[in-house]
Protein backbone atom coordinates (compact mmCIF):
# COMPACT_ATOMS: atom_id res chain seq x y z
CA UNK A 1 0.00 0.00 0.00
CA UNK A 2 3.02 2.49 0.60
CA UNK A 3 4.34 2.14 -2.52
CA UNK A 4 1.06 3.07 -4.41
CA UNK A 5 1.43 6.35 -2.84
CA UNK A 6 4.44 7.53 -4.86
CA UNK A 7 3.38 8.43 -8.77
CA UNK A 8 4.67 7.49 -11.35
CA UNK A 9 7.81 9.24 -12.80
CA UNK A 10 5.44 10.14 -15.76
CA UNK A 11 2.95 11.61 -13.71
CA UNK A 12 5.09 13.68 -12.05
CA UNK A 13 6.95 14.81 -15.13
CA UNK A 14 3.53 16.41 -16.22
CA UNK A 15 3.85 18.50 -13.41
CA UNK A 16 4.33 22.74 -14.31
CA UNK A 17 7.43 22.78 -12.15
CA UNK A 18 9.04 19.43 -13.60
CA UNK A 19 8.50 20.84 -16.97
CA UNK A 20 10.66 24.02 -16.20
CA UNK A 21 13.50 21.85 -15.11
CA UNK A 22 13.25 19.77 -18.06
CA UNK A 23 13.55 22.70 -20.48
CA UNK A 24 16.82 23.72 -18.19
CA UNK A 25 18.48 20.48 -17.52
CA UNK A 26 17.32 18.25 -19.68
CA UNK A 27 15.36 15.29 -19.66
CA UNK A 28 17.57 12.37 -18.38
CA UNK A 29 18.81 14.69 -15.57
CA UNK A 30 15.17 15.42 -14.19
CA UNK A 31 14.30 11.53 -14.63
CA UNK A 32 16.93 10.36 -12.82
CA UNK A 33 16.76 12.96 -10.24
CA UNK A 34 12.96 11.89 -9.74
CA UNK A 35 13.57 8.80 -9.35
CA UNK A 36 16.45 9.64 -6.74
CA UNK A 37 13.84 11.65 -4.97
CA UNK A 38 10.86 9.20 -5.18
CA UNK A 39 13.24 6.84 -3.71
CA UNK A 40 13.57 9.20 -0.56
CA UNK A 41 10.56 10.21 -0.36
CA UNK A 42 9.32 6.06 -0.06
CA UNK A 43 12.11 5.57 2.37
CA UNK A 44 10.43 8.36 4.25
CA UNK A 45 6.91 6.84 3.98
CA UNK A 46 8.58 3.36 5.31
CA UNK A 47 9.66 5.46 8.55
CA UNK A 48 5.96 6.49 9.37
CA UNK A 49 6.38 9.84 7.82
CA UNK A 50 4.27 10.85 5.26
CA UNK A 51 4.08 13.49 3.09
CA UNK A 52 0.57 15.70 2.90
CA UNK A 53 1.25 15.82 -0.92
CA UNK A 54 3.83 13.21 -1.79
CA UNK A 55 4.09 14.81 -5.41
CA UNK A 56 4.89 17.99 -4.26
CA UNK A 57 7.46 16.47 -1.88
CA UNK A 58 9.15 14.90 -4.49
CA UNK A 59 8.69 17.60 -7.08
CA UNK A 60 10.10 20.37 -4.47
CA UNK A 61 12.91 18.36 -3.78
CA UNK A 62 14.55 18.18 -7.32
CA UNK A 63 15.91 21.45 -8.17
CA UNK A 64 18.33 21.44 -5.24
CA UNK A 65 19.19 17.85 -6.54
CA UNK A 66 19.91 18.77 -9.76
CA UNK A 67 21.78 22.10 -8.75
CA UNK A 68 23.94 19.93 -6.73
CA UNK A 69 24.59 17.07 -9.25
CA UNK A 70 25.84 20.00 -12.03
CA UNK A 71 27.13 22.87 -9.96
CA UNK A 72 30.81 23.43 -11.26
CA UNK A 73 33.64 21.87 -9.08
CA UNK A 74 35.73 24.78 -9.62
CA UNK A 75 34.89 27.96 -7.85
CA UNK A 76 35.62 31.30 -7.13
CA UNK A 77 37.10 32.28 -3.56
CA UNK A 78 39.04 34.83 -1.75
CA UNK A 79 42.28 34.48 -1.16
CA UNK A 80 42.91 36.18 2.38
CA UNK A 81 45.82 34.06 3.45
CA UNK A 82 48.61 36.45 2.57
CA UNK A 83 49.93 33.74 0.78
CA UNK A 84 50.43 35.73 -2.88
CA UNK A 85 51.30 32.69 -4.93
CA UNK A 86 49.22 30.16 -3.50
CA UNK A 87 49.42 26.79 -5.12
CA UNK A 88 46.07 25.09 -3.90
CA UNK A 89 44.26 28.70 -4.73
CA UNK A 90 45.49 28.68 -8.41
CA UNK A 91 48.50 30.84 -8.10
CA UNK A 92 48.79 33.89 -9.94
CA UNK A 93 45.38 36.22 -10.18
CA UNK A 94 45.17 37.39 -13.95
CA UNK A 95 45.53 40.81 -15.01
CA UNK A 96 42.16 42.59 -16.34
CA UNK A 97 44.03 42.91 -19.51
CA UNK A 98 44.64 38.98 -19.67
CA UNK A 99 41.06 38.38 -18.87
CA UNK A 100 39.86 40.54 -21.43
CA UNK A 101 41.90 39.38 -23.99
CA UNK A 102 40.71 35.45 -23.13
CA UNK A 103 37.59 36.67 -23.68
CA UNK A 104 38.68 38.87 -26.69
CA UNK A 105 39.59 35.35 -28.41
CA UNK A 106 38.10 32.41 -26.85
CA UNK A 107 34.66 33.14 -28.50
CA UNK A 108 35.70 32.57 -31.79
CA UNK A 109 38.25 31.38 -34.00
CA UNK A 110 42.04 32.33 -34.16
CA UNK A 111 44.98 32.10 -35.87
CA UNK A 112 46.68 29.76 -33.83
CA UNK A 113 48.22 27.56 -36.35
CA UNK A 114 47.34 29.53 -39.42
CA UNK A 115 49.53 32.15 -41.48
CA UNK A 116 47.09 34.72 -41.83
CA UNK A 117 49.64 36.54 -44.63
CA UNK A 118 50.48 33.10 -46.67
CA UNK A 119 47.06 31.86 -46.39
CA UNK A 120 48.05 28.45 -45.12
CA UNK A 121 49.04 26.54 -41.94
CA UNK A 122 51.41 28.46 -39.38
CA UNK A 123 52.73 27.53 -36.61
CA UNK A 124 51.67 27.81 -32.41
CA UNK A 125 54.87 27.90 -31.24
CA UNK A 126 55.29 31.32 -32.41
CA UNK A 127 52.77 32.92 -30.57
CA UNK A 128 54.65 35.34 -27.47
CA UNK A 129 57.84 34.14 -28.51
CA UNK A 130 58.39 37.57 -29.84
CA UNK A 131 57.51 39.17 -26.42
CA UNK A 132 59.62 36.71 -24.11
CA UNK A 133 62.55 36.99 -26.36
CA UNK A 134 62.37 41.23 -26.10
CA UNK A 135 61.93 40.74 -22.72
CA UNK A 136 64.60 37.90 -21.42
CA UNK A 137 67.02 38.40 -24.54
CA UNK A 138 66.72 35.19 -25.92
CA UNK A 139 66.79 34.33 -29.21
CA UNK A 140 64.30 32.51 -29.42
CA UNK A 141 61.97 30.74 -27.08
CA UNK A 142 58.43 28.14 -26.50
CA UNK A 143 55.47 27.88 -24.39
CA UNK A 144 54.50 24.71 -22.59
CA UNK A 145 51.91 23.97 -20.22
CA UNK A 146 53.83 24.02 -16.84
CA UNK A 147 57.36 24.44 -16.10
CA UNK A 148 57.61 20.78 -14.95
CA UNK A 149 56.66 20.50 -18.69
CA UNK A 150 59.12 22.96 -19.86
CA UNK A 151 62.21 20.87 -17.86
CA UNK A 152 60.89 17.79 -18.61
CA UNK A 153 60.99 18.27 -22.61
CA UNK A 154 64.22 20.72 -22.35
CA UNK A 155 65.67 17.02 -20.92
CA UNK A 156 64.11 14.88 -23.32
CA UNK A 157 65.56 17.38 -26.36
CA UNK A 158 69.15 18.21 -25.47
CA UNK A 159 69.91 15.15 -22.78
CA UNK A 160 67.75 12.23 -23.62
CA UNK A 161 70.31 8.60 -23.14
CA UNK A 162 73.31 10.75 -22.01
CA UNK A 163 74.57 11.91 -18.88
CA UNK A 164 73.26 15.51 -17.38
CA UNK A 165 75.74 16.72 -14.25
CA UNK A 166 73.48 18.33 -11.45
CA UNK A 167 74.68 19.05 -8.00
CA UNK A 168 73.56 16.85 -5.04
CA UNK A 169 72.01 20.20 -3.30
CA UNK A 170 70.08 20.66 -6.40
CA UNK A 171 67.90 17.46 -6.42
CA UNK A 172 64.55 19.07 -5.07
CA UNK A 173 61.48 18.02 -4.53
CA UNK A 174 58.51 20.60 -4.61
CA UNK A 175 55.09 20.70 -3.93
CA UNK A 176 52.82 18.04 -5.40
CA UNK A 177 55.85 15.00 -5.27
CA UNK A 178 57.63 16.78 -8.20
CA UNK A 179 60.95 15.90 -8.02
CA UNK A 180 64.07 16.75 -10.20
CA UNK A 181 65.77 13.09 -10.39
CA UNK A 182 62.24 11.62 -10.94
CA UNK A 183 61.72 13.79 -14.42
CA UNK A 184 65.27 13.95 -15.11
CA UNK A 185 64.45 9.73 -15.50
CA UNK A 186 61.29 10.36 -17.61
CA UNK A 187 63.52 12.30 -19.81
CA UNK A 188 65.52 9.61 -20.70
CA UNK A 189 68.35 11.55 -19.70
CA UNK A 190 71.08 9.96 -16.94
CA UNK A 191 72.00 11.96 -13.50
CA UNK A 192 75.61 12.18 -12.63
CA UNK A 193 75.35 13.67 -9.49
CA UNK A 194 78.10 16.01 -7.79
CA UNK A 195 79.67 17.61 -4.88
CA UNK A 196 77.53 17.45 -1.49
CA UNK A 197 74.10 18.54 0.10
CA UNK A 198 75.92 21.80 1.31
CA UNK A 199 78.96 22.16 -1.00
CA UNK A 200 79.56 21.78 -4.57
CA UNK A 201 82.50 24.04 -7.05
CA UNK A 202 82.91 24.54 -10.53
CA UNK A 203 85.31 21.97 -10.12
CA UNK A 204 83.32 19.56 -9.18
CA UNK A 205 81.34 19.91 -12.32
CA UNK A 206 84.49 19.91 -14.46
CA UNK A 207 85.66 16.76 -12.89
CA UNK A 208 82.74 14.75 -14.17
CA UNK A 209 82.88 15.71 -17.58
CA UNK A 210 83.12 13.06 -20.33
CA UNK A 211 82.34 12.06 -23.78
CA UNK A 212 78.79 10.84 -21.89
CA UNK A 213 77.81 14.30 -20.77
CA UNK A 214 75.31 16.29 -22.61
CA UNK A 215 74.41 19.16 -20.39
CA UNK A 216 75.12 20.78 -17.25
CA UNK A 217 71.84 21.45 -15.15
CA UNK A 218 71.57 24.18 -12.66
CA UNK A 219 68.24 24.16 -10.60
CA UNK A 220 67.20 26.95 -8.57
CA UNK A 221 66.42 26.04 -4.83
CA UNK A 222 62.90 26.86 -5.63
CA UNK A 223 61.14 26.35 -1.64
CA UNK A 224 63.95 26.10 0.66
CA UNK A 225 67.17 27.43 1.64
CA UNK A 226 70.18 25.97 3.25
CA UNK A 227 72.43 28.33 5.12
CA UNK A 228 75.64 28.24 7.21
CA UNK A 229 78.76 26.04 5.85
CA UNK A 230 77.40 26.53 2.22
CA UNK A 231 79.03 27.19 -1.52
CA UNK A 232 77.59 27.47 -5.03
CA UNK A 233 79.41 28.31 -7.99
CA UNK A 234 78.74 31.75 -9.52
CA UNK A 235 77.23 31.37 -12.47
CA UNK A 236 79.15 32.79 -14.69
CA UNK A 237 81.69 30.25 -13.51
CA UNK A 238 79.83 27.47 -14.15
CA UNK A 239 78.68 28.82 -17.63
CA UNK A 240 82.58 28.87 -18.09
CA UNK A 241 83.25 25.09 -17.41
CA UNK A 242 80.52 24.55 -19.98
CA UNK A 243 82.14 26.65 -22.35
CA UNK A 244 85.83 25.15 -22.09
CA UNK A 245 84.15 21.68 -22.67
CA UNK A 246 81.75 22.83 -25.20
CA UNK A 247 79.07 21.62 -22.95
CA UNK A 248 75.53 23.48 -23.04
CA UNK A 249 74.28 24.95 -19.68
CA UNK A 250 70.35 24.90 -18.59
CA UNK A 251 69.00 26.40 -15.68
CA UNK A 252 65.78 26.13 -14.43
CA UNK A 253 64.59 29.34 -12.97
CA UNK A 254 61.84 28.37 -11.28
CA UNK A 255 59.43 31.09 -10.11
CA UNK A 256 59.55 33.36 -13.56
CA UNK A 257 61.17 36.61 -12.37
CA UNK A 258 61.43 39.11 -15.34
CA UNK A 259 62.83 41.68 -13.54
CA UNK A 260 64.12 42.52 -9.86
CA UNK A 261 61.47 45.11 -8.58
CA UNK A 262 63.43 47.99 -6.45
CA UNK A 263 63.05 47.95 -2.44
CA UNK A 264 62.23 43.96 -2.03
CA UNK A 265 64.07 42.73 0.17
CA UNK A 266 62.33 39.46 -0.27
CA UNK A 267 63.27 38.84 -4.14
CA UNK A 268 66.73 39.41 -3.38
CA UNK A 269 68.24 36.21 -4.07
CA UNK A 270 65.45 34.92 -6.48
CA UNK A 271 67.22 34.59 -10.34
CA UNK A 272 66.21 36.98 -13.06
CA UNK A 273 65.85 35.10 -16.96
CA UNK A 274 67.65 37.82 -18.34
CA UNK A 275 70.75 38.23 -16.35
CA UNK A 276 70.82 34.23 -16.56
CA UNK A 277 70.92 34.25 -20.34
CA UNK A 278 73.23 37.30 -20.60
CA UNK A 279 75.38 35.00 -18.26
CA UNK A 280 76.05 32.40 -21.16
CA UNK A 281 73.29 29.83 -20.02
CA UNK A 282 71.85 28.31 -22.95
CA UNK A 283 68.43 27.36 -21.85
CA UNK A 284 66.74 28.71 -18.87
CA UNK A 285 63.43 27.17 -18.14
CA UNK A 286 60.71 29.16 -15.99
CA UNK A 287 56.83 29.53 -14.76
CA UNK A 288 54.35 31.47 -16.40
CA UNK A 289 52.12 31.59 -12.88
CA UNK A 290 54.39 32.50 -10.25
CA UNK A 291 56.49 35.51 -10.07
CA UNK A 292 55.58 36.61 -13.90
CA UNK A 293 52.02 36.20 -12.52
CA UNK A 294 50.35 35.03 -15.95
CA UNK A 295 48.67 31.78 -16.93
CA UNK A 296 49.59 28.32 -16.18
CA UNK A 297 52.67 27.67 -18.44
CA UNK A 298 56.53 26.70 -18.93
CA UNK A 299 58.51 28.96 -20.41
CA UNK A 300 61.71 28.08 -22.21
CA UNK A 301 64.04 30.67 -23.49
CA UNK A 302 67.62 30.33 -25.26
CA UNK A 303 69.83 29.95 -27.92
CA UNK A 304 68.50 29.48 -31.26
CA UNK A 305 69.85 25.88 -31.96
CA UNK A 306 68.90 24.16 -29.04
CA UNK A 307 65.03 25.80 -28.76
CA UNK A 308 65.39 24.40 -32.30
CA UNK A 309 65.77 20.79 -31.03
CA UNK A 310 63.48 20.95 -28.37
CA UNK A 311 60.24 21.90 -30.53
CA UNK A 312 61.19 19.66 -33.43
CA UNK A 313 61.02 16.45 -30.13
CA UNK A 314 57.62 14.84 -30.44
CA UNK A 315 56.27 15.70 -26.49
CA UNK A 316 56.42 19.54 -27.63
CA UNK A 317 52.75 18.36 -29.47
CA UNK A 318 51.93 16.62 -26.05
CA UNK A 319 52.88 19.33 -23.80
CA UNK A 320 51.45 22.36 -25.96
CA UNK A 321 49.53 25.36 -25.13
CA UNK A 322 46.08 26.29 -26.38
CA UNK A 323 44.82 29.65 -27.70
CA UNK A 324 44.06 30.84 -24.07
CA UNK A 325 46.84 29.97 -22.60
CA UNK A 326 48.62 32.39 -25.21
CA UNK A 327 46.43 34.92 -25.33
CA UNK A 328 46.66 35.45 -21.51
CA UNK A 329 50.54 35.33 -21.60
CA UNK A 330 50.63 37.63 -24.19
CA UNK A 331 48.41 39.81 -22.56
CA UNK A 332 50.78 39.66 -19.24
CA UNK A 333 53.66 39.80 -20.99
CA UNK A 334 52.58 43.29 -22.71
CA UNK A 335 52.49 45.04 -19.41
CA UNK A 336 56.17 44.01 -18.86
CA UNK A 337 57.20 45.52 -22.21
CA UNK A 338 55.06 48.61 -21.69
CA UNK A 339 56.84 49.03 -18.58
CA UNK A 340 53.51 48.67 -16.53
CA UNK A 341 53.52 45.98 -14.43
CA UNK A 342 53.57 47.21 -11.03
CA UNK A 343 50.12 48.63 -11.40
CA UNK A 344 48.66 46.23 -13.98
CA UNK A 345 49.82 42.45 -12.98
CA UNK A 346 47.80 41.83 -9.25
CA UNK A 347 50.89 39.49 -8.28
CA UNK A 348 53.75 42.12 -8.93
CA UNK A 349 50.80 45.23 -7.23
CA UNK A 350 50.33 42.71 -4.40
CA UNK A 351 54.21 42.49 -3.52
CA UNK A 352 54.74 45.75 -3.84
CA UNK A 353 51.72 46.89 -1.34
CA UNK A 354 53.13 49.27 1.53
CA UNK A 355 52.09 48.23 5.19
CA UNK A 356 50.39 51.51 5.30
CA UNK A 357 47.92 50.80 2.62
CA UNK A 358 47.26 47.75 4.10
CA UNK A 359 46.20 48.99 7.19
CA UNK A 360 43.86 51.80 6.40
CA UNK A 361 42.00 48.94 4.69
CA UNK A 362 42.15 46.36 7.56
CA UNK A 363 41.36 49.77 9.99
CA UNK A 364 38.24 50.53 7.70
CA UNK A 365 36.87 46.96 7.72
CA UNK A 366 37.52 46.81 11.64
CA UNK A 367 35.46 49.82 12.08
CA UNK A 368 32.33 48.07 10.47
CA UNK A 369 32.56 44.90 12.71
CA UNK A 370 30.69 44.41 15.57
CA UNK A 371 31.85 43.91 18.48
CA UNK A 372 30.55 40.26 19.27
CA UNK A 373 34.25 39.34 16.10
CA UNK A 374 36.59 41.15 18.74
CA UNK A 375 37.58 42.48 15.68
CA UNK A 376 41.33 44.29 15.91
CA UNK A 377 44.13 45.28 13.87
CA UNK A 378 47.64 43.54 13.95
CA UNK A 379 50.85 43.39 12.95
CA UNK A 380 51.62 40.16 10.71
CA UNK A 381 53.54 38.87 7.74
CA UNK A 382 52.80 38.03 4.33
CA UNK A 383 54.74 35.65 2.04
CA UNK A 384 55.33 34.95 -1.75
CA UNK A 385 54.75 31.40 -1.68
CA UNK A 386 54.35 29.68 -4.79
CA UNK A 387 58.20 27.90 -3.94
CA UNK A 388 59.19 31.37 -4.95
CA UNK A 389 61.18 33.63 -2.37
CA UNK A 390 61.84 30.65 -0.01
CA UNK A 391 61.63 32.34 3.63
CA UNK A 392 60.20 35.76 2.42
CA UNK A 393 58.08 37.41 5.24
CA UNK A 394 56.96 40.77 4.14
CA UNK A 395 55.34 43.15 6.85
CA UNK A 396 51.63 43.77 7.04
CA UNK A 397 49.14 44.27 9.06
CA UNK A 398 45.76 41.68 9.64
CA UNK A 399 42.34 41.79 10.46
CA UNK A 400 42.10 39.18 13.82
CA UNK A 401 38.68 37.94 15.09
CA UNK A 402 37.70 35.67 17.26
CA UNK A 403 33.55 34.81 18.72
CA UNK A 404 33.33 33.28 22.09
CA UNK A 405 32.22 29.82 22.21
CA UNK A 406 33.41 29.08 18.69
CA UNK A 407 36.92 27.45 18.26
CA UNK A 408 39.36 29.28 15.61
CA UNK A 409 38.98 26.24 13.17
CA UNK A 410 35.10 26.28 13.25
CA UNK A 411 35.69 30.07 12.92
CA UNK A 412 37.63 29.69 9.76
CA UNK A 413 35.17 26.60 8.46
CA UNK A 414 32.22 28.80 8.72
CA UNK A 415 34.28 31.77 6.81
CA UNK A 416 34.56 29.40 3.81
CA UNK A 417 30.96 28.03 4.50
CA UNK A 418 29.84 31.50 2.56
CA UNK A 419 28.43 31.29 -0.89
CA UNK A 420 31.64 33.15 -2.26
CA UNK A 421 34.22 31.58 0.59
CA UNK A 422 36.84 33.51 2.34
CA UNK A 423 39.84 31.40 2.91
CA UNK A 424 41.74 32.88 5.90
CA UNK A 425 43.94 31.30 8.18
CA UNK A 426 44.78 30.79 12.15
CA UNK A 427 47.36 32.79 14.29
CA UNK A 428 47.82 32.69 18.24
CA UNK A 429 44.43 31.08 18.55
CA UNK A 430 42.59 33.99 16.28
CA UNK A 431 41.64 33.78 12.87
CA UNK A 432 43.38 36.40 10.51
CA UNK A 433 42.96 37.85 7.55
CA UNK A 434 45.56 39.39 5.33
CA UNK A 435 44.50 42.21 2.55
CA UNK A 436 47.70 42.08 1.02
CA UNK A 437 45.99 39.04 -0.83
CA UNK A 438 42.83 40.28 -1.36
CA UNK A 439 42.16 42.85 -4.22
CA UNK A 440 40.51 46.13 -2.83
CA UNK A 441 37.20 45.49 -5.06
CA UNK A 442 36.52 42.91 -3.25
CA UNK A 443 37.35 44.17 0.45
CA UNK A 444 33.51 44.48 1.11
CA UNK A 445 32.94 40.90 0.08
CA UNK A 446 35.20 40.03 2.39
CA UNK A 447 33.10 42.80 4.92
CA UNK A 448 29.58 40.79 4.29
CA UNK A 449 31.26 37.23 4.96
CA UNK A 450 32.75 38.45 8.20
CA UNK A 451 28.79 40.07 8.78
CA UNK A 452 27.10 36.94 8.07
CA UNK A 453 29.92 35.02 10.75
CA UNK A 454 28.93 37.77 13.26
CA UNK A 455 25.03 37.41 12.85
CA UNK A 456 24.69 33.38 12.99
Amino acid sequence: MTFRLIPSIEHLRQMASVRALEARFGHEAVVDALRQEAASVRDRIARGDVPEDVAAAIAASVPARLEAATAPSLRRVINATGVIVHTNLGRAPLPAAAIARVAALASGYTNLEYDVERGARGRRDVHAERLICRLTGAEAAAVVNNNAAATLLSLAALGAGREVIISRGELIEIGGGFRVPDVMAQSGAVLREVGTTNRTRAADYAAAISDRTALILRVHPSNFRIEGFTERPPLEELVAVGHRFGIPVMEDLGSGLLAAPAGIDALRDEPVAAASLDAGVDVVMFSGDKLLGGPQAGIIAGGAAPLSKIRRHPLMRALRVDKMTYAALEATLASYVAGRAADEVPVARMIAMSVDAIGERAARLVAALPAALDPRVVDGTSTIGGGSAPGSALPTRLIAIRRAGLAPDALAEALRAGDLPVIARILDDRVVLDLRTVEPSDDHRVLDGLLALAAR
